[in-house]
């Protein structure tokens, strides 16, 4: 089952078709590889590991997605297997059995630790390969910005407890901090107990799974998505500063990549944090007045053979944060209130604008 916009559920069919660091997609551009970043924090090792690969077997830019992790398009056939042996090699590919199935955001200044520990467990348990793709997992620090951007399973704090929340919605669950990574598995075996056809906890009935852990008669009300991304001077949770850059339309170059020469986190909104002051590399948005900020894309033409548009050439800044689509599928949409441009054979169709 899946939801349309009108609250309707429907009937999905077919299989997974999430792709992976080794089952790439086929896109009109080449192949096309997922790297999962739990957490999104990669060292810069491991940034220049993909940022070469990138340039070597693609097409030189990473592209940075709506759940942090990255993606290599313009891969030749077979090309997936050089790519799997350097991602394997910069740590970025602990399990070949899991690696599609390590969907874990956290909030890109809070602590990684988290992170960290459920990737370990998630790939230490072989029954929970066969979570969907889409399957999402996110550590709040309590700030909740990623709180609320469409995960499957989330933990956010809630006064010296922590609230799992189940497809967005709070069931009363909670758990001490200790807890949080091993109450998180159990809700994501128990999606795979009582699934059927659905592919996202928020398409069946999550009562069903909250039922089986202590819950509370407190709720926390869903929070607004937020939508654009830290830019400018921050502090990491342990005190240490850093800068957060956006990415136009999300697509950082492995020039700019290697340029950064520093860790960084790659946030839910193609925006990067890396540590230390304000980088000097050439492209990246350091400013957060820039109308570019929170202007997001879909691949468009000639790289996806369905697009109707070249959407990457065509987008500009509106009156607030927008994604433009190459057709009606939105690919790569973040959550939250944006406008919608959507390319048609007729033009591009926009709503969700603000009226003058």
């Amino acid at each position: 089952m899946q939801t349309s916009q009108s609250g309707i559920r429907r009937s999905r069919s077919g299989a997974d078709a999430c792709p992976g660091a080794l089952d790439v997609h086929r896109a009109a551009d080449g192949g096309l590889a997922r790297v999962r970043i739990p957490g999104g924090r990669l060292t810069f090792a491991q940034l220049r590991a993909v940022a070469e690969a990138s340039a070597d077997l693609g097409d030189g830019v990473l592209e940075l997605t709506s759940r942090a992790n990255l993606q290599v398009r313009g891969l030749a056939e077979g090309a997936e297997v050089e790519l799997g042996a350097r991602l394997a090699e910069a740590g970025l590919l602990p399990s070949l059995t899991h690696e599609k199935v390590r969907n874990i955001m956290s909030s890109p200044l809070g602590d990684p630790g988290f992170a960290a520990e459920l990737d370990a467990e998630l790939c230490s348990k072989p029954a929970l390969a066969r979570l969907p793709g889409r399957f999402l997992f996110v550590f709040d620090d309590g700030r909740g910005d990623v709180a609320w951007l469409g995960a499957d399973v989330a933990a956010l704090p809630v006064g010296a407890d922590v609230a799992i929340l189940l497809g967005g919605v709070d069931h009363g669950v909670r758990v001490p901090r200790a807890a949080v990574v091993s109450t998180m598995l159990a809700c994501a075996d128990a999606f795979l107990e009582v699934r059927d056809e659905q592919w996202r906890v928020a398409e069946l009935d999550a009562g069903a799974i909250a039922a089986r852990f202590p819950t509370t008669t407190d709720r926390v009300e869903p929070g607004a998505p937020v939508v654009v991304g830290p830019v400018g001077p921050v502090e990491f949770a342990d005190g240490t500063a850093g800068f957060g850059v956006a990415v136009p339309l999300g697509r950082l170059t492995s020039v700019q990549a290697l340029d950064l020469g520093r860790d960084v986190v790659v946030t839910p909104w193609r925006s990067l944090v890396v540590a230390g002051p304000e980088p000097e590399v050439a492209g990246l948005i350091t400013d957060p007045a820039s109308p570019w900020v929170g202007v997001t894309a879909c691949a468009g033409r000639p790289g996806c053979a369905k697009s109707l548009a070249d959407v990457r050439a065509d987008a500009r800044p509106l009156d607030r944060p927008a994604h433009w689509s190459g057709c009606a599928r939105r690919c790569g949409r973040p959550a939250g209130e944006v406008i919608d441009v959507v390319a048609t054979e007729s033009g591009y169709q926009v709503s969700g604008r603000q009226e003058p």
